[in-house]
C-alpha cells in the first residue's frame, strides 16, 4: 500500500531545493509545464482532446505548448 503523500509539503522542499540551486522561475514554471503536459499525455494515452481536459486548457492552448515545447504528440502510457 502506497503512503499518502502531502503534495503540499513535497512542492515546498522542490522550492526550497531550487532556489537554494538559483534555479528562477521562468525555469521552474517551463519545466513544470512540461511535465505537466507529458503526464496528462500519457495519462489520457496521447489524445490531446483529454489530455488538454485534464488539464483545464483550450485544445488549441494544448496543442501550442506541445508545439511549443517540441513535445511528440503519441505519448502513451509505458
Amino acid at each position: 500500500m502506497r503512503a499518502k503523500v502531502n503534495i503540499k509539503q513535497v512542492l515546498e522542499e522542490v522550492i526550497d531545493e531550487m532556489v537554494a540551486k538559483g534555479i528562477f522561475w521562468s525555469e521552474a514554471a517551463s519545466q513544470v509545464e512540461k511535465l505537466f503536459i507529458l503526464r496528462a499525455l500519457e495519462e489520457n494515452d496521447g489524445n490531446l482532446s483529454r489530455a488538454a481536459e485534464t488539464m483545464g486548457v483550450h485544445r488549441n492552448t494544448f496543442s501550442k505548448k506541445i508545439r511549443q515545447y517540441g513535445i511528440q504528440k503519441s505519448r502513451k502510457k509505458k
